[in-house]
């Protein structure tokens, strides 16, 4: 049967682009680091980043449709070990994806605004489904130790035999008796791995939106930040205009004035002129 077929995430046991990403992510941090921006590390983080976040959302939607299914009568040893994969494997990517963030943090303070804006809905999106994804781990690991608590009562129950049998009755029974507090011991062995395990695998998901939350904050203030800058730049143009217009006010008065003056001067040449002319006729 396929790994689809079993309501695996598609991810399982394909390209792991948590640890892909980490490592592509080194080659080119150099030139970042030295406050260049590098496309191609931006872009391989982003496109890591998504699909993960595509990744640990399916996982989140399997443990819903397993935790509907944990104490049924479709409950079965196979479908606990595929539980354990995926929570295994979804963990590793949740941290790795984490640090992928944090890198990209770093490497968009060198972009424009639209990649900035990009960074915070990866961040945000990818929040969100942690969070759904850890509220669907503890519903499973709570309802997989009641359903281990419950075996192992019924398993009890089994082992209690009535008084008042004949000998060789009782002497059967005590036989049982020994191979069920063997197999009740060995269940107690399992049920205390089975609990270990599931609380291993129960992310510790405090640690990790403390740092989503650290980014979203570091963004929101860059972004901010962004347009505060806009905001000034578009007063101090409105604010050039402004003193353009003066100027322009100002040269037309004083282009008006000297036209005046210039007329002024034209009329008193012509006066004195005349005058000139009429005294040297007399």
């Amino acid at each position: 049967m396929s790994r689809e077929g079993l309501g695996l995430p598609r991810g399982i046991g394909q390209r792991d682009y948590g640890a892909m990403s980490s490592t592509a992510g080194g080659t080119a941090s150099t030139d970042a680091n030295f406050g260049g921006f590098s496309p191609t590390e931006f872009i391989s983080l982003s496109e890591s980043i998504a699909a993960n976040t595509i990744f640990v959302k399916q996982s989140w939607q399997f443990l819903e449709k397993a935790n509907r299914t944990v104490g049924t009568a479709k409950d079965n040893p196979s479908l606990r070990d595929k539980i354990t994969d995926i929570q295994t494997g979804t963990n590793q990517r949740i941290t790795s994806t984490t640090n992928d963030l944090q890198r990209l943090t770093v490497v968009v303070r060198g972009g424009d605004k639209q990649q900035k804006l990009q960074v915070e809905k990866l961040t945000s999106d990818f929040k969100h489904v942690v969070e759904f994804y850890s509220k669907s781990q503890q519903s499973i690991a709570a309802k997989m130790k009641q359903v281990f608590l419950v075996n192992a009562s019924q398993a009890d129950d089994q082992a209690s035999y009535g008084v008042g049998d004949s000998s060789s009755e009782l002497l059967q029974k005590q036989m049982q008796i020994q191979q069920s507090l063997q197999f009740e011991q060995d269940m107690l062995v399992e049920r205390e791995q089975r609990f270990r395990q599931i609380e291993e695998n129960v992310l510790d998901v405090n640690v990790i939106m403390q740092k989503l939350s650290t980014l979203t904050s570091q963004q929101s203030e860059v972004i901010d930040t962004i347009e505060n800058s806009i905001g000034r730049t578009a007063e101090n143009v409105e604010g050039g205009a402004q003193e353009l217009e003066k100027a322009a006010t100002y040269q037309n008065r004083y282009r008006r004035k000297v036209l005046i003056l210039l007329v002024i001067a034209v009329i008193l040449g012509l006066i004195v002129t005349g005058t000139i002319v009429s005294k040297l006729k007399n």
